[in-house]
């Protein structure tokens, strides 16, 4: 797999040739021009540079128009259709196997029931194949992916002197179309090599197909067991309590898929190109490569889209790995609780993912070359322990309620200071006040005392006041 696979890596500081290399695309105007190289800057603008543009343009779509119609800012025809041919032929699902990995979520739910409070959130399970995955996940990449590319289709075209987007015209399209299908070109390449990799529906923490499937896919599973000398049985119910507790969280917690996907849009909104690296890029194209898929997919690997890090991007990324640790922090712990007396390798299992996760296991790289985030180990060990540690204090109850708004979720902080969150919440130092779900429940109860007083008036109302003289024997 490409290690950018939308051709484009964080970073935070820039060396001295790229500092360089963007003084020399500045025009006249003190704005960074990434079309220098076809004339120079604003005032030095050639139009015959641009018409030879248009040509080499035109000879990629050509070349590349296969890939089916684009309607938005990535072309899902030309992603789908690359991924189907990374992943070849994929066997269908033996019966046995959708047998067995339905019996092992039906097991995984019943034991789930005791560990938490939350009600089982998928409607079925079922056993997919790489091809499946593919079809089922794709409405939720292109959520993930089309604000990305949105944003940085449009600093292309923005970017554009204004003698320029006068003579392009309609033919802007034409350079989204090529963005499109640049973007598409990568985003298949990574999908069809995820697809023969990912365990579960949402084995990278985020709720990527159907909201009442889980999923396991066997063909994966059992490439996993491989190497664990531990019966598949007790692999399939430990994943299949993982997939069943993430559906139970994403299912009940109404506001926590839209808050993910709303933090990668923030994200994206916060991306600032590198318009040198686009002119140094410029400069180098061979427009015969142009109509070349495969030499076009090594240009864009080289980089040649490379946003720059914000302070908005880096407090969105902060945010959206603090929520993931959390949802991968609680699943660990729930199942742990859930499987733990019962499966005797079920502690081996969890060790073996957060390895996979250490490692940089290819689900975790997949998602972090697509928003530039990488989910820590230690945040989600850390994010582990502190629900382990509220669990004893407050119960399951008190643990889970915190998933009631996200104000009340843990902070970054937090994470790194369990005893201070774990006594606001059971009311320890702070006091009630202090405590944000003994002010909900002082609220409830005050609440109630009031309807309750209501009622009982309206109740002396319909009875023409209160009753006077003695009571009846």
């Amino acid at each position: 797999m490409a290690n950018t696979p939308f051709g484009f890596s964080n970073s935070d500081d820039d060396g001295d040739d790229d500092a360089a290399r963007r003084d020399s695309s500045r025009g006249s105007g003190g704005g960074e021009n990434p079309f220098a190289a076809f004339g120079g800057g604003a005032q030095g603008f050639d139009p015959a540079a641009l018409g030879q543009m248009f040509t080499q343009m035109g000879q990629m779509l050509s070349g590349m128009g296969q890939g089916g119609p684009q309607s938005g800012p990535v072309n899902y025809d030309l992603a789908a259709k690359l991924a189907r041919q990374q992943m070849g032929t994929t066997a269908p699902v033996r019966d046995g196997s959708r047998t067995a990995i339905r019996d092992s979520a039906h097991l995984a739910e019943q034991w789930l029931n005791e560990a938490t409070i939350l009600p089982a959130g998928a409607a079925r399970t079922e056993a997919w194949t790489p091809q499946e995955w593919l079809d089922r996940t794709l409405d939720t990449w292109k959520r993930l992916c089309d604000p990305v590319a949105e944003q940085i289709s449009g600093m292309w075209t923005s970017a554009l002197p204004p003698e320029a987007q006068q003579m392009m015209g309609p033919m802007i399209g034409m350079l989204g179309s090529m963005g499109g299908m640049a973007f598409g070109s990568q985003l298949g390449q990574a999908l069809g090599q995820l697809s023969k990799e990912v365990l579960t529906s949402t084995d990278i923490g985020l709720p990527l197909g159907p909201a009442d499937t889980a999923a396991l896919l066997p063909e994966a599973v059992a490439a996993f067991a491989e190497g664990i000398e531990l019966p598949e049985r007790e692999v399939l119910v430990f994943l299949a309590a993982r997939e069943a507790a993430h559906h139970r969280l994403y299912s009940h917690v109404p506001w926590l898929r839209q808050r993910v996907l709303a933090t990668v849009e923030e994200y994206a909104r916060g991306i600032r190109m590198d318009f040198g690296a686009i002119e140094e890029a410029a400069r180098g194209i061979d427009p015969s490569a142009l109509t070349d898929p495969s030499q076009l997919e090594k240009i864009l690997q080289q980089g040649t889209f490379e946003p720059q890090t914000t302070p908005e991007q880096k407090a969105a990324l902060e945010r959206l790995e603090v929520l993931l640790a959390l949802v991968e922090g609680w699943v660990d712990t729930v199942v742990a609780a859930a499987l733990g007396e019962r499966i005797p390798g079920a502690m081996a299992l969890a060790e073996t993912m957060r390895r996979r996760r250490a490692s940089g296991g290819p689900a975790e790289q997949t998602f972090a070359t697509l928003v530039g985030l990488e989910l820590r180990p230690r945040k989600v060990r850390e994010a582990a322990e502190l629900w382990r540690r509220l669990t004893d204090g407050a119960g399951i109850e008190g643990r889970d309620g915190v998933w009631a708004h996200p104000d009340l979720l843990p902070s970054a902080a937090d994470l790194d200071d369990h005893a201070s969150f774990v006594d606001r919440i059971v009311g320890g130092d702070t006091g009630t006040f202090d405590d944000p779900i003994a002010q909900l429940e002082e609220f409830e109860r005050k609440r109630a005392n009031e309807v309750a007083q209501e009622r009982d008036s309206d109740d002396e109302d319909r009875r023409g006041g209160p009753e006077s003289g003695p009571a009846p024997v």
